[in-house]
C-alpha cells in the first residue's frame, strides 16, 4: 500500500525546515515555528498540513516581505549546502502566493530561486490571476533561462488547467496571451520542458480546439522528430475526439472504401479480468490509406446511460487490398475512482476519428454496494 500523500509533510520535516531557517536568521524562534507547524498535524490531509505551516512561517518570519522573502532565499541550498528544499518548499510557495503579491517582482523572482528546488508552479498561478499582463512580461523572460526548471516554470505555471492548482480562468477563455511563450520552448533541449509545452497545448485544446489545430499546422513543417513529437502528444485529446484539422495535420483524412470488423472473444467480461478483442481492416479502395485505429468504451452511468472514454491503439498504413488485424485485452479492473456499474457496455473502434464498427458486451460485477454500483479505489 502507498504511502498516503499527506506524510510527505510530517514533524520530523518541520523540524529540518526550521533548522535551515535559523541557520540564516538568529531571530528566528525555531521552537514557536515547530509548535506553531506541528498542532494538529497528524489529523490533517496534505494540504491542510501544508496550510499550517504556511501559517506558522506568517507568525515567525519577518511581517515585512522583502525581510521574509531574504530569508527564505539564503536557506535555498547552494554550493552543496543543504537547505529548504523537496516538500519543505509546498508551505513556501503559499507563503509567496500570499505575502508576496504586493511585491511582484520579488516574489516572482523568489519563485523563480526555488522552482530548482521544488516546482513553484502552483506559487505564480496567484501573481498571474492579479495581474495577468504583468506577470506574463516577466515570465516571458524565463523562456531561455539556462535553469531547465525555469524554463519548465514558464510553460507549467502558465497552464490554463493546471491539475491541483489554481484555475487560470482568463486564460481558459482566451489562451492567446501563453503562446508566444510556448513557441519559445517548443524546440526546448530538455524533454522535461517539451513535455510541458504539450501538456499546456493540450489544456488550450480543451476550450479551444481550431485555435491549437491552427497552431499545430503552423507549427509541423519540416518539424523535427521531437517537435513532431510534441505536437502530436499536444494534439491528443484532438485526435481522440476526431477533429478534422488535427487528423490532417498528421496525415490522417477521411478513411475511404474502408472494411472494418469488430470480434469480441467473450460477450460478458467479469471485473477484474478483460475484454479480449480484435480488429481487422482492409483497405478496398485503390490508394493507400493512412489509419490511425482507437477504440472507445462507453461505460454505463448510474443513470444507465453510456460514457465513452478512448483508448490508442495502432497507427497503420494499409497499401490498396491490404488488411491488418489487430489483437486486444481492455482490462475491467481497479485502476482509478470511476465508479463501474453491472450492465450492457459497448466497445466502438474509431478510423481516423470517426465510427467504423461496434459491438456490446454485459459488465459483470462480483459484489454490489448499496445503489448498484462498485466504486473502485486508488491502490
Amino acid at each position: 500500500m502507498p504511502e498516503p500523500l499527506k506524510n510527505l509533510l510530517h514533524q520530523a520535516l518541520v523540524g529540518d525546515m526550521a533548522d535551515r531557517i535559523a541557520a540564516h536568521a538568529p531571530a528566528f524562534d525555531k521552537g514557536r515555528f515547530v509548535t506553531l507547524a506541528t498542532d494538529g498535524l497528524g489529523a490533517m490531509e496534505l494540504m491542510e498540513r501544508s496550510a499550517l505551516i504556511r501559517d506558522a512561517l506568517f507568525a515567525t518570519l519577518p511581517d515585512d516581505f522583502p525581510g521574509a522573502a531574504a530569508i527564505l532565499k539564503a536557506s535555498l541550498p547552494a554550493s552543496g549546502r543543504p537547505g529548504l528544499s523537496g516538500w519543505m518548499l509546498l508551505p513556501v510557495n503559499q507563503f509567496i502566493a500570499t505575502r508576496g503579491l504586493d511585491h511582484f517582482e520579488l516574489g516572482l523572482d523568489l519563485l523563480k530561486a526555488l522552482t530548482p528546488y521544488f516546482t513553484a508552479e502552483f506559487g505564480i498561478r496567484p501573481f498571474i490571476h492579479r495581474d495577468q499582463q504583468r506577470a506574463l512580461a516577466i515570465i516571458s523572460g524565463w523562456v531561455d533561462d539556462p535553469d531547465r526548471h525555469v524554463r519548465r516554470l514558464a510553460s507549467a505555471g502558465t497552464r490554463p488547467r493546471l491539475p491541483w492548482a489554481m484555475r487560470l480562468s482568463q486564460l481558459v477563455k482566451d489562451p492567446a496571451p501563453i503562446l508566444p511563450i510556448l513557441t519559445e520552448l517548443i524546440d526546448d533541449p530538455e524533454d522535461y520542458v517539451r513535455r510541458s509545452v504539450a501538456n499546456s497545448l493540450n489544456d488550450i485544446a480543451k476550450d479551444h480546439p481550431d485555435m491549437v489545430a491552427a497552431f499545430i499546422a503552423g507549427h509541423i513543417e519540416n518539424a523535427t522528430r521531437e517537435r513532431r513529437w510534441l505536437l502530436k502528444h499536444a494534439s491528443r485529446t484532438l485526435l481522440k475526439k476526431g477533429h478534422t484539422q488535427a487528423l490532417a495535420n498528421f496525415g490522417f483524412g477521411a478513411a475511404a472504401s474502408l472494411a472494418c470488423e469488430l470480434r469480441l472473444a467473450n460477450s460478458e467480461v467479469l471485473f477484474g479480468e478483460g475484454l479480449d478483442f480484435e480488429i481487422r481492416v482492409t483497405n478496398a479502395g485503390e490508394t493507400p490509406q493512412s489509419l490511425m485505429i482507437d477504440y472507445a468504451i462507453h461505460h454505463v452511468k448510474g443513470d444507465g446511460s453510456l460514457s465513452p472514454k478512448v483508448f490508442k491503439c495502432k497507427t497503420i498504413m494499409l497499401a490498396p487490398g491490404q488488411s491488418h488485424a489487430i489483437e486486444r485485452r481492455h482490462a475491467m479492473r481497479p485502476i482509478t475512482t470511476r465508479r463501474y456499474y453491472p450492465g450492457k457496455h459497448r466497445i466502438a473502434i474509431l478510423v481516423n476519428g470517426a465510427e467504423t464498427a461496434s459491438e456490446s458486451f454485459v459488465l459483470v460485477m462480483p459484489s454490489l454496494e448499496p445503489g448498484g454500483g462498485f466504486l473502485v479505489h486508488c491502490t
